[in-house]
């Protein structure tokens, strides 16, 4: 582990690291996948089809527990979230495949604050997005409530809200792998295979954690105003 180590710059101005290349592979899997599991779609559904459509009832679910079933915010806001779920999970999977991290060019992308920031940043400007489309200019109001004094403390928390998405999901991921490097240099037998057995449970956790919360933030972001 280490820092990230610069591979080239893109239009000589822009550092493309292992973290970036291996994000860009994932993203390039995924729409292939997409591309493919949705080119036909039949009524009885094939292997491809069937995992897609399991893993958008069960998105649809878990994302309708906060923004409400069936309900046009959940319509709205469900191809973000479900994205963002995806590439998540999957991005912190790919730090347990063998071979991550030992090679410039592959690196989890979460195991990067650089990209985990991104990550935040997307998720501020979707929560905006989301409230100005709901209400309108109307959707200045939140800064103001419930008395015009608060402006500056909601300001400050809209900010920290995406910054301890962002810092949050790259600590546990980054401190994971350091765990399960640190354990496998003193007890190279046992220890680490254990930590690979709870990696499993905990990239899925994080994901959903980090999704989660971005889903009750856009909940408010769009609730009603008084």
């Amino acid at each position: 582990m280490g820092e990230s180590e610069v591979l080239f710059k893109l239009f000589g101005v822009l550092d493309v690291t292992g973290e970036v290349v291996t994000s860009w592979v994932i993203i390039a899997l995924v729409v292939l996948f997409a591309f493919i599991g949705t080119k036909k779609l039949k009524d009885t559904p094939g292997f491809l089809q069937n995992i897609l459509e399991v893993a958008i009832i069960k998105l649809e679910n878990f994302f309708g527990d906060t923004l409400g079933k069936k309900s046009k915010r959940l319509k709205m806001c469900f191809p973000f979230l479900a994205t963002m779920f995806i590439f998540i999970i999957i991005s912190n999977y790919s730090g347990l495949i063998p071979g991550a991290g030992e090679f410039s060019w592959f690196h989890a992308p979460t195991s990067s604050l650089s990209v985990t920031a991104g990550l935040g940043i997307v998720t501020f400007c979707a929560l905006h997005f989301f409230g100005f489309r709901t209400h309108k200019i109307h959707y200045l109001k939140h800064f103001v409530l419930p008395v015009f004094f608060m402006l500056p403390f909601l300001i400050i928390d809209e900010i920290v809200r995406p910054v301890s998405l962002a810092l949050r999901l790259y600590g546990n991921v980054f401190g994971e792998e350091m765990v399960t490097e640190q354990l496998y240099e003193i007890i190279p037998i046992g220890a680490p295979i254990i930590m690979m057995v709870l990696s499993l449970l905990f990239c899925a956790l994080q994901a959903i954690v980090f999704t989660m919360l971005t889903s009750i933030y856009i909940f408010e972001a769009t609730e009603e105003l008084e």
